[in-house]
């Protein structure tokens, strides 16, 4: 009873009896009418019938007189299935016909009406009602010719039946469907239900059901199934960002605190103190920036700052970072080229793409010079269909191909990159603010070198 209590609950079931109701209506509207349009068939041949009787028995009163009439309404009165006839004197008197009993004043008044009657053979007055119409022959004489409206209540009958029947069996199938539709509903629902059960504790491995099908069951458990994945990928990022940030951040924390008992032990004036604080002060500044990327990352991820986005030149903003880091690379020894042509606009966060372009550019400064000295860095920044191309080079030693998805991650950083400053956060944040925009990043061979290419929807892609 529990379990046939939560199938009548459903709302396929409930979906199902309204269009079984709206159906039974339908059905209930189209009886009606047809049954009056069947009636209204039957009148009228009724009517027809006892005009065309009445045309002929008024001919024979013309042609033979009354004694001419009397026998031939006698004739037809005498045969089976005949029609109602009675022949009465002008005053009312009966003289020929088969009706035996007829309302009072039926007989006095010409036309047509619908009256109750009996036959001559019989004292019992008909169920039904019969069809009359009177005629006033010359002399004053009045004729009678009438018709049973038996057949037009059989009839009536027989469709009702019919329609009924069928009405009956349309909704037997109908609730016996409305079951099985409920019960697949059910089974659908309970397996997504449980499985949504063991996700929610802890098994994030777990899926909804897709059978193939493509209704609507399977558009909600795919999008589930890719905001689960999704949900996958973020707790999965979360606990090696969670063991990065406990294995990165030791060493730093570690330095700083060792530099401080080391001030404590060794420091005895002011210049050990100030030589022993300005330490901590690099390291803590070193920590800081770590956690602020770890928070810009973060906030990329996220989305949160997709409502401050703006339409933003992207050749504009390369041109300003790249002034930036002008001297930088004269420092390094490296020649810095920008290649733009004309306004490039896209749908951005400024602050965002703006560090996500100064990382790139520090990552090939720090990385990208030759073995000899005097190599070039070169940004690029040019439409490619509905996208945005922006592109940093350098011709340094470049990153394996096994290596350069990996180097997008958090913490990542090769084995030549450990001896010189960094956290290794800088590529990472450029992928997630380049994700933030619905973009692509690849890092590609520069032969020799690095090659980055980020592919960001044009403004008029995303009207």
């Amino acid at each position: 009873m529990k379990a046939l209590g939560r199938l009548l609950r459903t709302t396929a079931f409930k979906l199902a009896l309204g269009l079984l109701a709206v159906f039974a209506l339908a059905a209930v509207l189209a009886l009606g009418y047809g049954v009056w349009q069947a009636s209204r068939l039957v009148q009228s041949q009724i009517a027809e019938t006892v005009d065309a009787e009445i045309a002929v028995l008024r001919e024979q009163y013309r042609l033979g007189g009354l004694r001419q009439l009397v026998v031939v309404v006698e004739d037809r009165a005498k045969q089976a299935n005949s029609l109602l006839y009675l022949l009465t004197s002008p005053m009312g008197e009966p003289l020929i016909g088969n009706i035996g009993a007829i309302p009072p004043g039926v007989i006095n008044q010409a036309g047509v009406s619908e009256v109750p009657y009996s036959r001559a053979d019989s004292d019992i007055v008909a169920r039904d009602d019969a069809y009359v119409r009177v005629e006033v022959l010359s002399g004053g004489f009045r004729l009678l010719v009438g018709r049973d409206l038996g057949e037009r209540r059989r009839v009536a009958e027989v469709i009702t039946r019919s329609v009924l029947s069928a009405l009956a069996l349309v909704v037997i199938v109908g609730l016996l469907g409305g079951f099985f539709v409920a019960r697949r509903v059910l089974y659908r629902l309970d397996a997504m239900t449980a499985t949504s059960r063991r996700i929610m504790a802890g098994d994030l491995t777990k899926r909804l059901m897709v059978t193939g099908a493509g209704d609507e069951f399977d558009r909600l458990a795919l999008a589930t199934n890719a905001m689960l994945d999704r949900i996958g990928i973020l707790m999965s990022e979360l606990k090696e960002v969670s063991d990065n940030i406990a294995h990165d951040l030791r060493t730093p924390l570690t330095r700083l605190r060792n530099r401080a008992e080391e001030a404590l032990r060794t420091a005895h004036d002011e210049a050990g103190w100030r030589v022993a604080l300005e330490g901590i002060i690099e390291e803590s500044e070193g920590l800081t920036r770590t956690f602020e990327a770890l928070l810009l990352i973060a906030r990329a991820e996220a989305g949160a700052v997709r409502d401050h986005m703006t339409t933003i030149d992207l050749a504009a903003m390369a041109t300003d970072v790249v002034e930036l880091y002008e001297p930088v690379a004269e420092e390094a020894d490296l020649e810095l080229k920008l290649e733009a042509s004309g306004p490039v606009e896209i749908h951005g966060h400024r602050e965002l793409m703006g560090q996500a372009l100064a990382n790139l550019l520090d990552n090939a400064i720090k990385h990208g010079g030759a073995a000899g000295g005097g190599s070039m860095v070169s940004v690029t920044v040019e439409r490619l269909g509905d996208k945005a191309r922006l592109v940093v080079a350098d011709r340094g030693q470049g990153i394996p191909e096994e290596d350069r998805m990996r180097v997008l991650e958090r913490f990542v950083r090769l084995e030549e990159s450990k001896s010189r400053p960094g956290s290794g956060l800088g590529l990472s944040l450029a992928a997630a603010v380049v994700r933030l925009h619905d973009g692509d990043i690849e890092l590609q061979d520069n032969a020799p070198g690095l090659r980055i290419v980020v592919d960001i929807p044009l403004v008029q892609a995303k009207t």
